[in-house]
C-alpha cells in the first residue's frame, strides 16, 4: 500500500502537535501547587478559604464538622452562597424575639438568584419579603456574607 506524501506529512504535523500540546500541559501542570506554601507561615489559597463562622458553627452543632454549607433535611436545594447567607441570618435572627417562630428558608430561584421562603412563601426580591425587621436582617445576612467574601 502506498501512502502518498501528503498524508505523511499531515501526519507528522499532527504528531508534532501533540507532542507540543503534551509539553505544555506537563510543564504547566509543574507550576500547580497545591500544598507547598511559598512561605513556612502560609497555607495553599485552597486552605485559606473557610466559610462564613455562622456556617461554621451550624455544621459542627449539627456534628458534620466543618463543611462548605449547613443543608437541613426538608430544607430547599440551595447554592452553597445561599446556604451560608442562610446561616448568617439565622444567627442574627436568634437576637430577635419577635421572629423566633417565622421560618425562613433561603434557595436558588429558577434564574439562579436568591429566593426567599417565609413560612411557605416564596419572594425573589428582598424587598418584597413584608416583615420589615426580617427584610433588614436578610439585607444584612446579605452585605456581611458580601463583605466576608471580598
Amino acid at each position: 500500500m502506498n501512502i502518498p506524501p501528503i498524508i505523511w506529512l499531515i501526519l507528522i504535523i499532527v504528531a508534532l502537535l501533540m507532542v507540543g500540546v503534551y509539553w505544555l500541559m506537563r510543564r504547566q501542570a509543574k507550576k500547580v501547587n497545591l500544598t507547598r506554601p511559598s512561605s513556612p507561615d502560609e497555607k495553599p489559597e485552597w486552605l485559606r478559604t473557610m466559610p462564613p463562622p455562622e456556617t461554621v458553627a451550624a455544621t459542627k452543632a449539627d456534628g458534620e464538622g466543618i463543611t462548605l454549607y449547613d443543608y437541613d433535611e426538608g430544607e430547599q436545594e440551595a447554592a452553597p452562597f445561599a446556604e451560608q447567607v442562610e446561616d448568617i441570618l439565622y444567627s442574627l435572627m436568634e437576637e430577635e424575639p419577635s421572629l423566633a417562630k417565622v421560618q425562613v428558608d433561603l434557595g436558588t430561584a429558577a434564574d439562579g438568584g436568591l429566593e426567599i421562603l417565609v413560612d411557605g412563601v416564596a419572594y425573589t426580591d428582598v424587598a418584597a419579603v413584608p416583615d420589615e425587621k426580617l427584610r433588614l436582617l436578610i439585607q444584612q445576612a446579605i452585605e456581611k456574607w458580601e463583605a466576608y467574601h471580598s
